[in-house]
């Protein structure tokens, strides 16, 4: 079944341009934004309360009805008006950038250059209603995901509660793509922390303002993946080249600590920290892991771990090892061979394999569920669905046992995947750059095809219907603050 986006403004063939639904005193919206929106958008027949359901289920009767989003989620984002389907919808200015249509109001006249300047100053000032509250500002505990976007250098936040995108934070600090490329969240739930697969920079936010902490510079690269200490002090960061290396960076003082494996490393991706005292990263091109000490940062010393039984080290093996995480009680490690199809199982303590699982068609990223004793693999490239207008999967292991167990119709090349056992849904990023994939809703001031994420509900290992979400251009990695 192909990847349909239906759009919160296309069934509007029947609006009428009746009087407003509502008064604009009791709106909720600034006086300027009501004399906009209610006697233009809110009619009968088109978003108001009444005849929402026949307009992708958005009705803009009040400022409280249009921040519940509608059938396709949320249509303005506080302080980012370059992503709200508020403003791409209504725009017909060159100057205000990109323009989608069929342009709304239907049938009737545009915004005016006024109008839509206004529009626009609003909702980058955060949106607020006519208290001045802004959306999603009154909890600094909110429980809520971190999105990549990497075309965009932005960061979608979703509120956890709604799954509606309630904000987007650019990111980087040049003004040419850096392409952020994983988000993590530190164990004490403090920082997010974000790496650039084209950048100098490792970024540090707060978890509770989304506000920048800090930017340590580190050496040009493509810096792919991270890992933390369990004390939440150190940040480790690989830059995935011929001449790798991983960047050491001090939580506490927000500085770049040490570069180390530089003229050792070849190809280093995924990163895994044993015990604080052991470092991995997976080789990417190869059939071998690196493993260094690191508890004196000024003396290390990596060796290799080959990850087939009875081999030699081989540069040129068909395994090709992306990614590397722990089980929950850290007894065994699973390695994602992209190139091989399967996932190799590792014991920790003995770096030695205790057995390979077939998955779908190049495997990458993982996420646990402890309550299901899942661990979910995403397959970008997998063809199982193919006949449905779906490439990629998700394979399903049974982490206890060590088995496939199932595999799973996701979206449209599916990367960054993250178990919520809290809401018992697999939140599942699809990238979407394939030329064969499914049409964007929508263009983006940024260039590339939009991707979007989609959940998976643990409990039937089946996609929720119509939670399709559009993100911006080239979605990659999650991250998740419960």
């Amino acid at each position: 079944m192909r990847f349909i986006y239906a759009f919160i403004l296309l069934s509007f063939t029947s609006c009428k341009r009746d009087e407003p639904a509502v008064d604009t005193k009791s709106s909720g919206y600034p006086p300027e934004i009501a004399k906009i929106i209610i006697p233009k958008c809110a009619n009968s027949g088109c978003h108001n309360s009444i005849s929402k359901s026949a307009a992708a289920g958005l009705s803009l009767s009040t400022f409280d009805e249009m921040m519940q989003g509608g059938n396709n989620g949320a249509v303005t984002i506080p302080y980012f008006s370059k992503l709200s389907s508020t403003r791409l919808f209504t725009n017909t200015y060159d100057k205000y950038g990109v323009k989608i249509q069929p342009t709304m109001p239907l049938y009737a006249a545009h915004l005016s250059e006024n109008e839509m300047e206004t529009i626009i100053n609003w909702i980058d000032k955060g949106a607020p209603n006519h208290e001045g509250a802004i959306k999603f500002s009154d909890d600094l505990f909110r429980k809520k995901a971190y999105i990549t976007n990497q075309g965009c250098d932005i960061i979608a936040v979703l509120d956890l509660k709604t799954n509606l995108i309630m904000r987007y934070i650019e990111v980087g600090i040049r003004n040419y793509p850096e392409v952020p490329h994983t988000i993590k969240i530190t164990p004490d739930g403090k920082y997010w922390c974000v790496c650039f697969a084209s950048g100098d920079v490792f970024q540090i936010f707060s978890t509770q303002t989304d506000q920048l902490v800090a930017s340590v510079l580190i050496p040009p690269g493509s810096w792919n993946t991270i890992a933390f200490s369990s004390d939440s002090k150190m940040a480790y960061s690989a830059n995935t080249d011929s001449d790798g290396k991983i960047a050491c960076i001090n939580l506490q003082t927000f500085q770049l600590q040490k570069i180390i494996g530089s003229g050792t490393l070849e190809w280093p991706h995924g990163v895994a920290v044993y015990n604080d005292t052991v470092l991995y990263a997976t080789c990417n091109k190869g059939n071998y892991l690196y493993r260094a000490n690191i508890s004196d940062l000024d003396n290390v010393d990596f060796t290799t771990v080959i990850v087939e039984k009875n081999a030699a080290l081989n540069k040129n093996s068909s395994l090709d090892i992306h990614e590397m995480v722990y089980s929950p009680d850290k007894s065994k490690y699973f390695l994602s061979c992209q190139t091989s199809n399967e996932v190799r199982v590792m014991d920790a303590t003995k770096d030695t394999l205790i057995t390979v699982i077939s998955t779908g068609k190049y495997p990458v990223e993982f996420s646990f569920s402890k309550k299901h004793h899942y661990l979910f693999v995403s397959c970008m490239e997998d063809i199982t669905f193919l006949n449905e207008g779906i490439k990629g999967s998700i394979t399903v292991i049974d982490y206890t046992n060590n088995s496939a167990i199932s595999t799973i119709k996701s979206g449209f090349q599916p990367h960054g995947l993250w178990a919520n056992d809290e809401q018992e849904l697999l939140y599942v990023i699809n990238r979407n750059i394939s030329p064969d994939g499914p049409a964007p809703h929508h263009t983006s001031y940024c260039s590339g095809k939009n991707g979007y994420y989609n959940l998976i509900d643990m409990k039937t290992l089946q996609i929720v219907p119509k939670s399709n979400r559009e993100l911006s251009t080239d979605p990659y990695s999650i991250a998740i603050r419960n």
